[in-house]
């Protein structure tokens, strides 16, 4: 295993609620929270809702990596990451930000979303239910590893079996953030257009439900 992240903590509930994780409105994803751990060639990995209180630090410090902020864009001082968080936890549930939690160590961070109600569907043609991830992995030491490849054939993997009603995730990585895409693409993701997007050129990036069993 590759060393955790020096800065990380292990994370103290793995059964944090939607209302735990400051939103009190449940989701609009089937319960993200409920989801449990799934193995991986990384370890044991989960997806836990962010508790701002618990988490602003670590969250804040991520972003301020110049790694990270060169495509997420949210360096500066705490009041930074704690809005754009905020919005989504104080939103209508169609977005979970969730701590992505290896061997008891949070050492990422995803965004798990409706795609079809964001403003993404006015630039894809969108079919009812899809999901949408975002992803960033904190700190140097789980990079370039293939832990990316990892996780996002972990989250892929929950999202169709909690979602039923899902027949498809997508993405849309910044085209200029090569390792994203490459993760995508080595998680089972094709690449399916390119988009003009309000803050970036993108990939559109999808991951079939009926194509998961060959990959």
């Amino acid at each position: 295993m590759p060393p955790t992240d020096p800065g990380a903590r292990p994370c103290p509930d793995p059964h944090i609620t939607p209302a735990d994780a400051g939103g009190g409105r449940g989701d609009l994803l089937d319960g993200v929270a409920g989801w449990g751990a799934t193995d991986t060639p990384a370890g044991s990995f989960r997806l836990v809702p962010v508790h701002l209180d618990r988490d602003l630090p670590l969250l804040t410090r991520w972003m301020n990596d110049p790694v990270v902020a060169d495509f997420w864009e949210l360096a500066g001082p705490a009041s930074v990451t704690r809005a754009h968080v905020r919005a989504q936890l104080d939103g209508d549930g169609r977005s979970v930000p969730c701590l992505g939690v290896l061997d008891s160590t949070p050492m990422s961070y995803f965004e798990i979303y409706r795609a079809d109600l964001d403003p993404l569907a006015l630039h894809y043609p969108a079919r009812p239910q899809d999901t949408g991830v975002h992803l960033l992995i904190g700190g140097g030491a789980h990079r370039g590893r293939g832990t990316g490849t990892a996780l996002l054939r972990a989250v892929t993997d929950l999202v169709l079996r909690h979602r039923p009603a899902c027949t498809r995730v997508v993405a849309e990585p910044d085209l200029r953030n090569t390792p994203s895409v490459s993760a995508f693409l080595n998680a089972g993701y094709r690449f399916s257009a390119e988009l003009d997007l309000p803050d970036k050129r993108a990939a559109l990036m999808v991951s079939d439900r009926s194509l998961r069993h060959l990959l």
